[in-house]
């Protein structure tokens, strides 16, 4: 195993949190897991981690199950049955990508906010921040470990807990466009977006609560294309991708010129 605890550079920002939801680890339209896809990912984010950068992910489970599928209609299934439903599959997705990010050479570690000893070790604040001090890829799953919380919030959380500089929010499309692209081709792609803008304009970028918590602890956040090669690297150097949420201090300040 490499030793991981050596930069191979200095990467624009130290600590990052990056959000994977459950189906950036399936093909478009599709459900379950395809490893081609957990490869593409767990590739990119080595190299990323090569720069010398921390990197703590946290996961969505939506490739294999939403609690909030069960919630509609006459479901016997109780609503917070469901959330936990939801966060055992982010577990699931932790397993697949901790095999393949060490499949590339890379020493990772699980940790689950629910307590699954067989499979992950414990999610302590303290002990995450160690392994990311250690070189080591961190994957946190099960969420919170309470229901009625998305992972977005889990993530905007786990970013604020291990003082990371910025959140990453990886997704299938550009950046924050003013509509949806895929459906308005004429949608406009923001390069740089403040707290305010996004809730006022009623933005789909993360919940209202993930946002609100970045807002008030000045947590920046990058919504980026992980499927275009490299941009994770890139998101992790400072280099223009994405659109960046910020305060307009922030701005000036957090990415490279």
């Amino acid at each position: 195993m490499p030793d991981n605890s050596v930069p191979a550079a200095d990467p624009h920002f130290r600590r990052v949190v990056l959000k994977l939801s459950g189906e950036s680890f399936c093909r478009a339209g599709e459900r379950g897991i395809s490893m081609e896809e957990v490869v593409h990912i767990a590739r990119q984010t080595v190299q990323a981690a090569q720069r010398g950068a921390q990197i703590a992910i946290v996961i969505g489970g939506g490739n294999i199950l939403r609690g909030a599928q069960f919630t509609a209609g006459n479901s016997s299934i109780q609503e917070a049955t469901a959330h936990y439903m939801g966060m055992l599959a982010t577990v699931i997705n932790g397993l697949a990508l901790q095999d393949a990010l060490e499949s590339l050479g890379r020493e990772t570690r699980l940790l689950t906010a629910i307590r699954m000893d067989g499979v992950a070790e414990p999610y302590i604040r303290r002990r995450a921040r160690r392994h990311l001090e250690k070189g080591r890829i961190v994957i946190l799953a099960a969420g919170t470990g309470s229901p009625f919380v998305t992972t977005d919030t889990a993530a905007a959380q786990r970013a604020l807990e291990l003082e990371a500089d910025i959140l990453l929010k990886a997704t299938r499309v550009d950046g924050v466009f003013s509509d949806d692209p895929e459906k308005n081709p004429h949608a406009v792609l923001y390069s740089e977006l403040n707290y305010n803008a996004v809730r006022e304009q009623n933005l789909r970028v993360m919940d209202p609560t993930a946002i609100a918590q970045c807002m008030e602890h000045d947590m920046p956040i990058l919504v980026f294309n992980y499927r275009k090669e490299r941009n994770i690297e890139r998101a992790v150097n400072g280099e223009k991708v994405g659109t960046l949420i910020s305060s307009q201090r922030q701005s000036s300040e957090r990415i490279a010129t």
